[in-house]
C-alpha cells in the first residue's frame, strides 16, 4: 500500500465540485515551511467527507485500518462495504473521506509559469513533475 506523506507543509482545501463529487487540496511553496514545490491532491467519487479547512502540519493520506474504520463506521454510519474506500487524511486520524483512490501531483513552483494548477492543462506538463496514486 502506498501512502502520501507530506509532513510539515500547510495544506488547504482548495475546492469541491459537487457535480463531479471531486475534492481538491493543495500546498503552496512557502518560505515559512521552507518548501519550493506545489503539491495538489485530487479525490474523486466522494461519498462522505469530514475535513478541516487547513492542515497545518501536512497530510498523511492512507487507507483506514480496520480499527479506524470500526470507529468511523459506528460514529458516522458508514456501511461495511465502504471500508476499502475510506481514506484517513491527517496523521491524527481526525479527517477522512469515503471516495475512490486519491491521486497527487507535485512540481517545482518556479517552473509552473502561468499554470495555476497541476490539474489544469496537459499531463505530463512540459516541466519536470511527479504524480502518483494512494492505495
Amino acid at each position: 500500500m502506498t501512502d502520501l506523506i507530506r509532513e510539515g507543509r500547510l495544506f488547504r482545501v482548495t475546492g469541491f465540485l459537487p457535480s463531479h463529487r471531486q475534492l481538491f487540496l493543495a500546498s503552496e511553496a512557502t518560505l515559512v515551511d521552507g518548501t519550493t514545490t506545489r503539491v495538489e491532491v485530487s479525490i474523486g467519487h466522494v461519498e462522505l467527507m469530514f475535513l478541516k479547512p487547513l492542515y497545518r502540519n501536512g497530510l498523511h493520506i492512507r487507507r483506514a485500518t480496520a480499527a479506524d474504520f470500526a470507529v468511523l463506521s459506528e460514529r458516522h454510519g458508514i456501511p461495511a462495504t465502504e471500508a476499502s474506500y475510506t481514506w484517513i487524511l491527517d496523521p491524527d486520524g481526525e479527517s477522512f473521506v469515503v471516495a475512490s483512490n486519491p491521486n497527487w501531483r507535485e512540481a517545482e513552483y518556479a517552473l509552473m509559469g502561468e499554470r495555476e494548477s497541476l490539474y489544469d492543462g496537459p499531463w505530463p506538463p512540459e516541466f519536470p513533475a511527479e504524480s502518483g496514486n494512494v492505495g
